[in-house]
């Protein structure tokens, strides 16, 4: 599996995540095969948060025994410091862990969201305190929105940011771009969600559940979109929550080979007419 460097971090971490959300509701010991089989493919990157359901119960105890070996992230939706507190807390009885690698604002997207964040009593004052009290090893955010995005990057002194890189959004968006571009000119580390989205979902839309949007169908389409994002300057990728898209997304890093311009303008065609998740 390849590492990639994360930012000004120095850590090392595969180019395929495994999503927490993957074992969300899944009996424990098919969670903990998956797990098993991720870490032997050489994947050492773990995201999770409190808002995936039975997530954090169930990766918790499949990681027993690997704790230490891996990069462990988890995230936060508080905004204050009371509430991100309190979370926390929970988090750790859930990963059976007394410290995460890195700690993450979750899903950042709204000016209230940003302002409640960088206020007097919000939750950057719980990330310096847990930093400095050594709960959490580094800081980062993931964000649904450019300007937020940008703001944030000038706010604080982030380790990370995690942010959906697509094609889709990217080419008809407009969104994307500017934010990695940034966070590239500052060295803070790289990581991506949505590589393997195509569109919105409709209201009555059952298939895919773990996923809002509507993932790419065709599996050497979305293979060809994740091997688009991990062109970007990005660390690593998470694929979607859909368990079927795991093992293509092992394929790609496996196999990994930077996009060509031509495959880049085929993706061109296939996006056109294509409503994006997000745009700028």
């Amino acid at each position: 599996m390849i590492k990639r460097v994360l930012g000004n971090t120095g850590e090392k971490l595969s180019i395929i995540g495994f999503g927490g959300i993957l074992v969300m509701n899944m009996e424990q010991n098919k969670a903990n095969d998956l797990v098993a089989y991720a870490y032997d493919k050489g994947i050492n990157y773990y995201d999770v948060s409190p808002s995936y359901g039975d997530a954090e119960i169930k990766l918790g105890n499949a990681l027993v025994g690997k704790r230490d070996k891996v990069f462990l992230a988890c995230k936060t939706d508080g905004r204050t410091e009371e509430s991100a507190l309190k979370e926390m807390t929970e988090s750790f009885k859930r990963l059976k862990t007394d410290y995460f690698d890195l700690y993450q604002l979750h899903e950042m997207k709204t000016e209230d969201d940003y302002n409640k964040a960088i206020s007097p009593g919000g939750v950057l004052e719980l990330l310096d305190k847990a930093k400095k009290d050594g709960k959490i090893r580094y800081t980062g955010f993931s964000a649904h929105s450019v300007d937020i995005a940008l703001k944030l990057l000038d706010a604080y002194d982030f380790d990370t940011i995690l942010f959906p890189v697509n094609f889709v959004n990217y080419f008809n968006g407009n969104f994307g771009p500017q934010v990695i571009e940034k966070a590239k000119s500052k060295n803070i580390g790289r990581l991506a969600i949505k590589a393997m989205a195509f569109t919105t979902k409709s209201q009555n839309d059952t298939s895919h559940p773990k996923t809002w949007y509507t993932p790419i169908e065709d599996k050497e389409v979305a293979k060809l979109a994740l091997r688009f994002t991990l062109s970007q300057p990005i660390t690593a990728a998470i694929p979607p929550g859909d368990e079927s898209y795991f093992p293509l997304a092992l394929e790609v890093a496996e196999n990994f080979k930077e996009i060509t311009e031509d495959e880049i303008n085929h993706l061109k065609e296939i996006a056109k007419g294509v409503t994006p998740i997000f745009h700028a």
